[in-house]
């Protein structure tokens, strides 16, 4: 017999009111079998397995969720190739296993058809009234379904014919996933309407006003099969590029806008002028056009040979701006800021951006704010043993080849480098951070000529050296930067940073940007921070770590640290992985411990030319 049911609600799964009709089947002497058929019936695995599914159904037709991720197979594809770059844990041969699994990859692969929405549409039938007089049996109709995406193809006219071609076919758009259009394919017809005697711009407005089912009749091209997969070469920009400002861009809709620091995949470099590309991180999956570094320096020179492009400052010409030191503040205290010494790779003094960014010491120490030279102490001298750079040569910023890196244990630490803007104080921080945890974090000792004080040890205040010493150091390049003040020789070297790696802890040095120069290398592996005050209006008169710091700043000094903030952006923003805003120091110094953790432990990209051996 079955016992009165339990009240169901609406929002009871069928699931759930299967268990509860199970539940109450209690068999009797005369419906023993059907009852015990139904409970068996109703316990069976592979029903309850169905009803989960059909709720599941249910969810997803009532919530439409929509997928995190289109490609997950790629996703696959660059995990599996990134854990058999190097030796594997246990869990990671398993993990490896996993994803090579035929069916684990069909789930992905379904996934991502779903996520893609890339399913066949229902085409209406071909017209009956096509044109017998055109070209004979080489003439085909094609027909795609088009909804508000760009169909994902350029187009030319050919000098010579006057025919109009398909120049390009955009990775991953409608074109390319139909199969159907092929580069060097011409044209004839868009919608019954002959375009042999409009201008492409006139036919690209056709093909992207129009909406649903388009009719192309062109006369295919020999094409060879593409055998080529997609690449997989990664670029960081280091320019910001907006296709709509761009006039040489063949269809601005078709162009790829990015800033500054994004990462693109090129998937395409078919074209010497126009390379394809996708962004990552953005979920529209059809490349668009980016241009090449072949093109964009052969323009950039250009502009800057008609006067339209700035070229880069002068070696030498003098920005510095010279320190003011108290006749009372101790060597000591000084120079291990790190600041007023200069990177050997640049005849140039220390750039104005980058002269104010070393701090203000309880001993006593003090700078001034303003343009002008100490009477009672000598500005640093800048020294390089290289010669003077071409003024021909130029590097100008494009892209450059990166690779997502991911620190692995045993490895040495990541150098960590801080750079600032005037107001920044960051060797503040720099000691903050190195007291709070001396096992973890350490500092480069910097060598001197100055005669050894009392109270100093060697190797912990500094390294003492003869001049001569120094001098044959210089010569041989074992310093990222040095300088002279009051006739004694102050340098941060290339073994100093050592020292601390091989003691896997994590090296934090303070020093002038050109320094990255040296530094940005695979050895070193750099993790470069930016720290910069925020600068409110010049009425708050608040920046840096402290309003006591506002005491004498005038507008004057204000307007100069934003210009320093500016500079340093614009001159070495390409280096920079991080950029810390300083409010104030106890948020600056959390902040701080948060950025040096995640790069200890998360991947980031890097040059290609730091992993690669």
């Amino acid at each position: 017999m079955i016992e009165a049911m339990p009240i169901v609600s609406a929002s009871t799964g069928l699931h759930e009111t299967l268990a509860l009709l199970t539940s109450q089947l209690h068999p009797d002497a005369n419906h023993k079998d059907d009852m015990v058929f139904l409970k068996d019936v109703f316990s069976e695995k592979s029903l309850g397995y169905l009803m989960k599914i059909h709720e599941k159904l249910k969810q997803y037709a009532k919530h439409s969720p929509t997928p995190v991720l289109h490609s997950a197979t790629c996703l696959a594809e660059d995990l599996a190739e990134e854990l058999q770059s190097g030796r594997m844990e246990d869990d990671e041969r398993e993990l490896l296993f996993l994803l090579s699994t035929p069916h684990l990859k069909a789930v992905l692969s379904a996934h991502d058809t779903v996520a893609q929405k890339n399913f066949d549409p229902v085409l209406p039938p071909l017209p009956d009234d096509l044109d017998d007089d055109l070209e004979e049996e080489s003439v085909k109709i094609v027909r795609l379904v088009k909804n508000k995406e760009p169909l994902g193809a350029t187009i030319r006219r050919d000098e010579v014919t006057g025919a109009v071609i398909v120049a390009r076919i955009m990775r991953g758009g409608a074109a390319d996933r139909s199969g159907l259009v092929h580069v060097g394919d011409e044209l004839r017809e868009v919608n019954g309407n002959l375009v042999v005697h409009k201008r492409p711009d006139e036919i690209s407005q056709i093909l992207s006003q129009s909406q649903g089912s388009i009719t192309l009749k062109i006369i295919p091209a020999v094409v060879e099969e593409d055998k080529l997969k997609e690449s997989r070469v990664y670029l960081r920009a280091l320019f910001d590029y907006t296709p709509f400002e761009d006039k040489a861009t063949p269809c601005q809709e078709a162009g790829l806008p990015f800033q500054r620091g994004d990462i693109l995949q090129v998937v395409s470099q078919d074209d010497a002028t126009w390379w394809q590309a996708k962004k990552i991180g953005d979920c529209n999956l059809r490349a668009a056009l980016v241009p090449s570094t072949q093109f964009q320096e052969r323009r950039l020179r250009y502009r800057m040979k008609m006067g339209t492009y700035p070229a880069p400052v002068s070696p030498k010409t003098p920005t510095c701006k010279f320190l003011t030191f108290n006749p009372e503040d101790s060597d000591s205290d000084r120079t291990r800021s790190g600041q007023d010494i200069v990177s050997p790779k640049s005849k140039a003094p220390a750039s104005c951006g980058q002269a104010f960014s070393w701090d203000l010491y309880s001993a006593g120490l003090r700078r001034s704010f303003r343009l002008r030279k100490d009477r009672q102490g000598s500005p640093v001298e800048a020294r390089t043993p290289d010669a003077a750079t071409s003024a021909a040569h130029v590097d100008f910023l494009i892209y450059e080849e990166v690779t997502l890196y991911q620190p692995r244990r045993g490895e040495r630490p990541r150098l960590v480098v801080l750079i600032g803007s005037l107001g920044a104080r960051i060797n503040e921080l720099k000691q903050k951070v190195i007291a709070e945890n001396p096992r973890r974090y350490g500092v480069a000792v910097p060598h001197t000529t100055r005669v050894r004080r009392s109270h100093e040890r060697e190797g912990v205040e500094y390294h003492f050296i003869s001049k001569t010493a120094f001098e044959a150091d210089i010569q041989n390049n074992k310093f990222i930067e040095y300088g002279e003040y009051k006739e004694n020789l102050y340098g941060t070297s290339l073994e100093s940073i050592h020292s601390v790696l091989d003691r896997n802890k994590v090296c934090l040095v303070d020093v002038q940007p050109e320094a990255l120069k040296t530094l940005r290398s695979a050895e070193f592996k750099p993790y470069v921070v930016l720290i910069r005050p925020r600068i409110h209006d010049s009425h708050c008169k608040r920046f840096g770590s402290s309003s006591s710091l506002s005491v004498g700043i005038t507008d004057d000094d204000l307007q100069e640290m934003r210009q320093s903030a500016e500079q340093m952006d614009e001159r070495y923003g390409h280096w920079v992985d991080y950029v810390l805003v300083k409010e104030d120091p106890i948020s600056a110094l959390e902040e701080l411990h948060a950025v040096l953790e995640r790069a200890e432990l998360e991947p980031h990209w890097v040059p290609v030319c730091w992993v690669r051996t």
